[in-house]
């Protein structure tokens, strides 16, 4: 297993760029193409460890700019590292903390050793360069780490764009030299370029010139067109290379995820299916249900006939539109474990048609029952 992970490509769908992965990591395997649950400040939300084992979760993600504030990456080291903090046994994935910090806008400054921002737990003074991420993601001891790079807005400059995705690279070298544990954690690249195709291919031809064992897409899904999305990361995707996984960050919507694998893409990650869940709303087989309307007071059947996971074979949606309009707390415990479970196993079924050659079938299958138009 080389730096830290190993990508096997076990099939390919005989009609679209679809694939049939696994990850193989020192936590375990990831079966992909796989959707990762979000655990931003070591835990996802209103869920215990071993009931996001029970959806069929087999990776998920940690914070580093939240954990680096909350409770410090110092202390989650003393305590053997993030799995053991927070009791999970399988695969992690930790972000950079860039997008988080580029998001604060006014509150933090960018310049080639990195970024200064003030924390948005008592306003104090930080800096953060790509060295000090990678620190604080060797001191987490997450199995798939990510470099430190620019997430721009969108719309974002042409020229600002390209001295952006440079500066991204120069980082991303920094990123590699500064990582002590080259053999235990997997470092992804970032590809950055905005709604620019050639800075994107650009970004590409500069990152992966790195010998490494897995590359992301970045800056894309944050406030751009769905047709922008999609021509954009078609060619993203021809940018990199086949036998290293693609992650595209930050995507969770069920029709983001069909398109996404059509196009070639093995991971994403959203926090949508917690925060639904927390609004009241559960995905299911034929799109989405607000709990919170009226008609399901008296309803006893489950949230998704058509789901077998333990809210759906143990609770009626009478009883969860109680505990929501009560503002009991179980309601997104149920909702969460609901939401999670519907996308790993659309996942799951995912890589099943593609091992079958059928995916563009289950694609309209899918689309049909839940909505959607191609």
């Amino acid at each position: 297993m080389k730096n830290g992970l190993k990508f096997e490509l076990l099939h390919k769908d005989g009609h679209s760029l679809a694939r049939r992965g696994r990850i193989t990591t020192c936590h375990g395997t990831i079966e992909t193409p796989v959707f990762m649950p979000v655990g931003t400040q070591a835990t996802v939300k209103a869920m215990k460890p071993e009931d996001v084992e029970a959806t069929g979760a087999e990776i998920i993600l940690g914070n580093t700019y939240h954990l680096y504030l909350r409770p410090g990456e110092d202390v989650v080291e003393e305590a053997g590292g993030l799995h053991k903090f927070m009791n999970w046994n399988k695969s992690i994935l930790t972000d950079s903390g860039g997008f988080q910090v580029f998001s604060l806008g006014k509150f933090r400054k960018i310049t080639e050793e990195g970024v200064t921002f003030r924390s948005y737990l008592d306003g104090s003074k930080h800096m953060m360069t790509p060295e000090d991420s990678i620190a604080v993601q060797n001191a987490l001891g997450s199995d798939i780490i990510m470099a430190f790079d620019e997430c721009i807005p969108y719309p974002a400059d042409y020229h600002y764009t390209r001295r952006s995705l440079e500066r991204t690279t120069r980082w991303l070298e920094r990123c590699i030299k500064a990582n002590k544990n080259p053999d235990r954690q997997a470092l992804f690249g970032i590809m950055q370029g905005g709604m620019h195709h050639n800075l994107r291919k650009q970004s590409a031809e500069e990152i992966t010139k790195f010998d490494l064992p897995g590359f992301a897409i970045g800056g894309l899904s944050v406030g751009e067109p769905k047709e922008l999305f999609l021509e954009i990361l078609t060619g993203c995707v021809d940018y990199l290379p086949e036998n290293k996984p693609r992650y595209v960050m930050g995507v969770g919507t069920p029709d983001y995820l069909f398109e996404g694998v059509q196009r070639g893409v093995d991971m994403f990650d959203c926090v949508l299916p917690t925060r639904l869940a927390r609004h009241g709303v559960a995905m299911t087989s034929h799109g989405n249900l607000n709990i919170k309307n009226a008609k399901h007071e008296r309803s006893w059947i489950p949230l998704d006939p058509e789901c077998d996971c333990y809210v759906c074979r143990n609770y009626t949606r009478g009883y969860i539109r109680h505990l929501f309009k009560s503002e009991e707390i179980m309601s997104s415990m149920l909702l969460s474990e609901h939401n999670i479970h519907f996308l790993v196993n659309t996942m799951a079924k995912i890589r099943k048609s593609i091992e079958e050659d059928n995916f563009l079938d289950y694609k309209a299958e899918f689309y049909a029952k839940y909505g959607y138009y191609e």
